[in-house]
Protein backbone atom coordinates (compact mmCIF):
# COMPACT_ATOMS: atom_id res chain seq x y z
CA UNK A 1 0.00 0.00 0.00
CA UNK A 2 2.77 2.60 0.72
CA UNK A 3 4.08 2.47 -2.84
CA UNK A 4 0.57 3.00 -4.21
CA UNK A 5 0.11 6.04 -1.99
CA UNK A 6 3.50 7.47 -2.96
CA UNK A 7 3.02 6.97 -6.69
CA UNK A 8 -0.54 8.24 -6.97
CA UNK A 9 0.35 11.41 -5.05
CA UNK A 10 2.25 12.83 -8.00
CA UNK A 11 -0.36 14.70 -10.04
CA UNK A 12 1.80 14.85 -13.15
CA UNK A 13 1.20 12.42 -16.01
CA UNK A 14 4.68 11.80 -17.48
CA UNK A 15 6.32 11.84 -14.06
CA UNK A 16 3.82 9.38 -12.59
CA UNK A 17 4.20 7.05 -15.59
CA UNK A 18 7.99 7.14 -15.37
CA UNK A 19 8.05 6.43 -11.64
CA UNK A 20 5.38 3.73 -11.92
CA UNK A 21 7.32 1.96 -14.68
CA UNK A 22 10.29 1.70 -12.30
CA UNK A 23 8.60 1.03 -8.96
CA UNK A 24 5.25 -0.59 -9.76
CA UNK A 25 4.87 -1.74 -13.38
CA UNK A 26 1.79 -3.77 -12.45
CA UNK A 27 0.00 -0.55 -11.42
CA UNK A 28 1.09 1.52 -14.41
CA UNK A 29 -2.32 1.71 -16.10
CA UNK A 30 -4.26 2.69 -13.00
CA UNK A 31 -1.64 5.23 -11.90
CA UNK A 32 -1.59 6.81 -15.38
CA UNK A 33 -5.36 7.23 -15.33
CA UNK A 34 -5.22 8.71 -11.83
CA UNK A 35 -2.41 11.11 -12.77
CA UNK A 36 -4.15 12.39 -15.89
CA UNK A 37 -7.49 12.72 -14.09
CA UNK A 38 -6.24 16.02 -12.63
CA UNK A 39 -6.72 17.53 -16.10
CA UNK A 40 -10.45 16.87 -15.78
CA UNK A 41 -10.44 18.37 -12.28
CA UNK A 42 -8.81 21.68 -13.26
CA UNK A 43 -12.14 23.24 -14.38
CA UNK A 44 -13.41 22.72 -10.82
CA UNK A 45 -10.69 25.03 -9.53
CA UNK A 46 -12.85 28.19 -9.88
CA UNK A 47 -15.32 26.82 -7.36
CA UNK A 48 -12.47 25.97 -4.98
CA UNK A 49 -10.83 29.36 -5.49
CA UNK A 50 -14.08 31.23 -4.94
CA UNK A 51 -14.62 29.40 -1.65
CA UNK A 52 -11.06 29.75 -0.33
CA UNK A 53 -10.22 33.26 -1.57
CA UNK A 54 -12.44 36.25 -0.76
CA UNK A 55 -13.55 38.64 -3.51
CA UNK A 56 -11.20 41.41 -2.41
CA UNK A 57 -8.18 39.11 -2.67
CA UNK A 58 -9.29 37.71 -6.03
CA UNK A 59 -9.53 41.23 -7.41
CA UNK A 60 -6.07 42.13 -6.16
CA UNK A 61 -3.94 43.29 -9.08
CA UNK A 62 -0.29 42.49 -9.48
CA UNK A 63 1.73 45.69 -9.80
CA UNK A 64 3.46 46.00 -13.15
CA UNK A 65 4.03 43.52 -15.93
CA UNK A 66 5.86 40.25 -15.70
CA UNK A 67 9.64 40.53 -15.39
CA UNK A 68 11.63 40.79 -18.62
CA UNK A 69 13.96 37.82 -19.10
CA UNK A 70 16.94 38.07 -21.45
CA UNK A 71 17.80 35.41 -24.00
CA UNK A 72 20.98 34.52 -22.12
CA UNK A 73 18.93 33.84 -18.99
CA UNK A 74 16.49 31.68 -20.95
CA UNK A 75 19.37 29.59 -22.31
CA UNK A 76 21.22 29.35 -18.99
CA UNK A 77 18.13 28.33 -16.99
CA UNK A 78 17.74 24.76 -18.39
CA UNK A 79 21.50 24.19 -18.36
CA UNK A 80 21.98 25.28 -14.74
CA UNK A 81 18.85 23.41 -13.63
CA UNK A 82 19.96 20.16 -15.26
CA UNK A 83 23.50 20.40 -13.88
CA UNK A 84 22.23 20.98 -10.33
CA UNK A 85 19.74 18.12 -10.54
CA UNK A 86 22.31 15.76 -12.06
CA UNK A 87 24.75 16.55 -9.22
CA UNK A 88 22.29 16.56 -6.32
CA UNK A 89 19.60 14.09 -7.44
CA UNK A 90 20.75 11.90 -10.38
CA UNK A 91 17.59 9.78 -10.33
CA UNK A 92 15.53 12.82 -11.41
CA UNK A 93 17.93 13.76 -14.23
CA UNK A 94 16.09 11.81 -17.00
CA UNK A 95 12.79 13.54 -16.22
CA UNK A 96 14.13 17.07 -15.93
CA UNK A 97 16.60 16.41 -18.76
CA UNK A 98 13.76 16.11 -21.27
CA UNK A 99 12.12 19.23 -19.87
CA UNK A 100 15.38 21.16 -20.13
CA UNK A 101 16.13 19.85 -23.62
CA UNK A 102 12.81 21.14 -24.94
CA UNK A 103 13.37 24.56 -23.39
CA UNK A 104 16.93 24.76 -24.70
CA UNK A 105 15.87 23.81 -28.23
CA UNK A 106 13.16 26.47 -28.18
CA UNK A 107 15.24 29.30 -26.74
CA UNK A 108 18.63 28.79 -28.40
CA UNK A 109 17.23 29.79 -31.82
CA UNK A 110 19.53 27.57 -33.89
CA UNK A 111 17.41 24.41 -34.20
CA UNK A 112 14.06 25.88 -35.18
CA UNK A 113 13.13 22.87 -37.33
CA UNK A 114 13.80 20.42 -34.50
CA UNK A 115 11.97 22.66 -32.04
CA UNK A 116 8.92 22.88 -34.31
CA UNK A 117 8.92 19.11 -34.82
CA UNK A 118 9.16 18.46 -31.08
CA UNK A 119 6.28 20.87 -30.33
CA UNK A 120 3.96 19.51 -32.99
CA UNK A 121 4.53 16.27 -34.93
CA UNK A 122 6.70 14.46 -32.39
CA UNK A 123 4.54 15.24 -29.39
CA UNK A 124 1.43 14.06 -31.26
CA UNK A 125 3.09 10.78 -32.27
CA UNK A 126 4.37 10.25 -28.75
CA UNK A 127 0.91 10.91 -27.30
CA UNK A 128 -0.65 8.29 -29.59
CA UNK A 129 1.89 5.61 -28.68
CA UNK A 130 1.69 6.54 -24.99
CA UNK A 131 -2.09 6.19 -25.02
CA UNK A 132 -1.89 2.82 -26.78
CA UNK A 133 0.80 1.45 -24.48
CA UNK A 134 -0.96 2.60 -21.30
CA UNK A 135 -4.30 1.37 -22.63
CA UNK A 136 -2.84 -2.08 -23.17
CA UNK A 137 -2.22 -2.24 -19.41
CA UNK A 138 -5.87 -1.56 -18.58
CA UNK A 139 -7.33 -5.03 -18.84
CA UNK A 140 -10.63 -5.43 -16.99
CA UNK A 141 -9.35 -7.96 -14.45
CA UNK A 142 -6.56 -5.59 -13.33
CA UNK A 143 -8.34 -2.26 -13.62
CA UNK A 144 -11.80 -2.89 -12.18
CA UNK A 145 -10.85 -3.64 -8.59
CA UNK A 146 -10.67 -1.87 -5.23
CA UNK A 147 -6.94 -1.14 -5.55
CA UNK A 148 -7.54 0.89 -8.71
CA UNK A 149 -10.40 2.83 -7.13
CA UNK A 150 -8.13 3.59 -4.17
CA UNK A 151 -5.43 4.93 -6.50
CA UNK A 152 -7.95 7.15 -8.29
CA UNK A 153 -9.20 8.46 -4.95
CA UNK A 154 -5.66 9.21 -3.77
CA UNK A 155 -5.02 11.10 -7.01
CA UNK A 156 -8.06 13.31 -6.41
CA UNK A 157 -7.00 13.93 -2.81
CA UNK A 158 -3.45 14.80 -3.90
CA UNK A 159 -4.77 17.32 -6.45
CA UNK A 160 -7.04 19.00 -3.89
CA UNK A 161 -4.25 19.19 -1.30
CA UNK A 162 -1.85 20.69 -3.85
CA UNK A 163 -4.33 23.38 -4.86
CA UNK A 164 -5.35 24.28 -1.31
CA UNK A 165 -1.75 24.35 -0.07
CA UNK A 166 -0.77 26.69 -2.91
CA UNK A 167 -3.53 29.13 -1.99
CA UNK A 168 -2.59 29.04 1.70
CA UNK A 169 1.10 29.57 0.94
CA UNK A 170 0.26 32.53 -1.33
CA UNK A 171 -1.83 34.04 1.48
CA UNK A 172 1.10 33.63 3.87
CA UNK A 173 3.50 35.25 1.39
CA UNK A 174 1.01 38.08 0.91
CA UNK A 175 1.15 38.83 4.64
CA UNK A 176 4.94 38.68 4.78
CA UNK A 177 5.68 40.51 1.53
CA UNK A 178 5.67 44.27 1.07
CA UNK A 179 4.20 43.96 -2.44
CA UNK A 180 0.71 42.48 -2.94
CA UNK A 181 0.45 38.84 -4.03
CA UNK A 182 -2.85 37.54 -5.32
CA UNK A 183 -3.62 34.20 -3.60
CA UNK A 184 -5.04 32.86 -6.88
CA UNK A 185 -1.49 32.54 -8.18
CA UNK A 186 -0.84 29.87 -5.56
CA UNK A 187 -3.61 27.64 -6.92
CA UNK A 188 -1.60 27.31 -10.15
CA UNK A 189 1.15 25.46 -8.31
CA UNK A 190 -0.04 22.05 -9.56
CA UNK A 191 1.48 20.38 -12.61
CA UNK A 192 -1.42 21.04 -15.00
CA UNK A 193 0.44 23.32 -17.45
CA UNK A 194 -0.92 25.72 -18.58
CA UNK A 195 -4.50 24.92 -17.60
CA UNK A 196 -4.08 25.74 -13.91
CA UNK A 197 -2.57 29.14 -14.74
CA UNK A 198 -5.43 29.86 -17.15
CA UNK A 199 -7.99 29.03 -14.47
CA UNK A 200 -6.28 31.38 -11.99
CA UNK A 201 -6.29 34.10 -14.64
CA UNK A 202 -9.97 33.52 -15.42
CA UNK A 203 -11.03 33.74 -11.78
CA UNK A 204 -9.01 36.94 -11.40
CA UNK A 205 -10.64 38.44 -14.50
CA UNK A 206 -14.10 37.55 -13.21
CA UNK A 207 -13.36 39.54 -10.05
CA UNK A 208 -11.74 42.45 -11.90
CA UNK A 209 -11.64 42.75 -15.73
CA UNK A 210 -8.26 44.49 -15.46
CA UNK A 211 -6.68 41.76 -13.34
CA UNK A 212 -4.36 39.79 -15.66
CA UNK A 213 -2.64 37.01 -13.71
CA UNK A 214 -1.68 34.57 -16.47
CA UNK A 215 2.05 35.31 -16.73
CA UNK A 216 2.39 35.60 -12.95
CA UNK A 217 0.57 32.28 -12.47
CA UNK A 218 2.81 30.51 -14.99
CA UNK A 219 5.72 30.83 -12.53
CA UNK A 220 4.30 28.50 -9.85
CA UNK A 221 2.73 26.40 -12.60
CA UNK A 222 6.12 25.54 -14.12
CA UNK A 223 7.61 25.27 -10.63
CA UNK A 224 5.01 22.58 -9.93
CA UNK A 225 6.32 20.54 -12.86
CA UNK A 226 9.92 20.90 -11.69
CA UNK A 227 8.96 20.13 -8.11
CA UNK A 228 7.06 16.98 -9.07
CA UNK A 229 10.05 15.73 -11.07
CA UNK A 230 12.38 16.36 -8.13
CA UNK A 231 9.91 14.61 -5.80
CA UNK A 232 9.85 11.68 -8.22
CA UNK A 233 13.64 11.46 -8.03
CA UNK A 234 13.46 11.35 -4.25
CA UNK A 235 10.82 8.60 -4.41
CA UNK A 236 12.95 6.53 -6.77
CA UNK A 237 15.98 6.95 -4.49
CA UNK A 238 14.12 6.06 -1.29
CA UNK A 239 11.40 3.61 -2.33
CA UNK A 240 13.38 2.03 -5.16
CA UNK A 241 16.30 1.34 -2.87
Amino acid sequence: MPRRLVLSGGADGPTAIYVASLLAPDLLGAIAVAAYSYMALVPFDPATDNESVDHRSRAQNRDGAAATVSKVEKICFPLVLLILVALLLPSAAPLLGMFCLGNLMRECGVVDRLSDTAQNALINITTIFLGLSVGSKLSADKFLDLNTLGILLLGVVAFCIGTATGVLMAKLMNRLSSSPINPLIGSAGVSAVPMAARVSNKVGLDADPQNFLLMHAMGPNVAGVIGSAVAAGVMISLVGG
